[in-house]
């Protein structure tokens, strides 16, 4: 695989990137490339020393960046050279096989449709991120890529994060949920009611549809794949991480000032279940429906969030998911109101 990076699009940038892209060469094959693309001034210094990335990472020039405050299409139609839009032409014209940005999300899901294009038989691309829970990873979709749904899309959702989940995290014949206000079939807004219609009366697929699930049951273990629109899924994800930090950090100072002598200890403990619950190891998220490998990082993310990325891309190519999700939509059910 030749697989892009855009290394101007983290907080970062471009050292996390570059480290990332050199880590990621340990585990590639013999055969596998990786390039960098952004200003090439900036990026060369931090391309030190020897190990097993020399020869195998190369840089491809693009003089502009889009910042993470402008607006995602007219950034793009202003800044052709930027890193994101020459990265996703490189893409369209097979100079690479996958595209990796912690960038403007906007930017980055605008470049993937307009050089990219959708999958046959998709009506909308979504964002797919993993999370962990009680009982194994759950698969959220979408939570970004289009905050506007129809019951068609946010249906394919829950088809195209089953096709993903199993293929990455192996779990086959998921359960999929969507996240609505109440776990009776007759709660939700009307978006939620017409899609849990379309999942109660589609052709058998390798899913199992269980039905409403609310935001509580996420980390219950309920379901695989929960579904929601592009708006409910950003907020859930931003509330969970802040929630998250916040829970933390206020364990670690009444367990630290209730046993000051387990200080070390509470640290240690405290530092295993970050891990478990750290971005970086997931390695962003893919992009699901469009016509390429996409994998969008977390602006924070660090080199291990970076290197995971390309293992997560890697993967996504091995297993052939845009062309189990095409075999599947583009037989499948093609609802009119998609």
């Amino acid at each position: 695989m030749r697989i892009g990076i855009d290394a101007m699009g983290g907080d970062s940038s471009p050292a996390t990137e570059v480290k990332g892209a050199m880590a990621a060469c340990q585990f590639l094959g013999p055969e596998d490339r990786i390039v960098l693309v952004g200003h090439e001034e900036a990026i060369r210094p931090h391309l030190q020393g020897d190990g097993p990335w020399r020869g195998r990472i190369a840089v491809h020039h693009a003089p502009d960046r889009i910042g993470m405050g402008e607006s995602p299409v007219e950034a793009l139609r202003s800044k052709p050279d930027s890193s994101i839009a020459v990265m996703a032409q490189m893409h369209r014209e097979g100079q690479i096989d996958a595209c990796i940005s912690a960038g403007n999300t906007g930017a980055c899901v605008a470049a993937a449709q307009m050089r990219l294009r959708r999958l046959r038989g998709v009506h909308r691309p979504g964002i797919a991120i993993i999370t962990p829970s009680y009982r194994g990873p759950v698969a959220i979709c979408d939570v970004g890529a289009n905050v506007d749904c129809r019951p068609a899309h946010l249906f394919q959702y829950g088809v195209m994060a089953s096709i993903y989940l199993e293929a990455i995290c192996g779990v086959s014949n998921p359960r999929v949920a969507l996240l609505s206000v109440g776990a009776e079939d007759a709660k939700g807004n009307e978006l939620v009611k017409r899609t849990h219609q379309l999942f109660r009366e589609a052709p058998p697929m390798p899913m199992r549809f269980v039905g409403n699930l609310e935001g509580r049951d996420l980390f219950r273990g309920l379901c695989d794949v929960l579904v929601c629109d592009g708006f409910v899924g950003n907020v859930a994800l931003k509330l969970m991480e802040g929630m998250a930090e916040a829970v933390l950090k206020a364990m670690l100072e009444e367990l630290a000032a209730a046993m000051p002598d387990r200080a070390a200890d509470i640290r240690r403990s405290a530092g295993s279940v970050v891990a478990k619950y750290d971005f970086n190891e997931y390695g962003g998220a893919p992009l699901l429906g469009v016509g390429g490998i996409l994998i969008i990082c977390h602006g924070a993310s660090d080199h291990r969030g970076i290197m995971n990325a390309v293992r997560v891309a890697a993967e996504f190519a091995r297993h052939q998911v845009n062309q189990k999700i095409t075999e599947l939509l583009s037989t499948g059910r093609d609802d009119a109101d998609g």
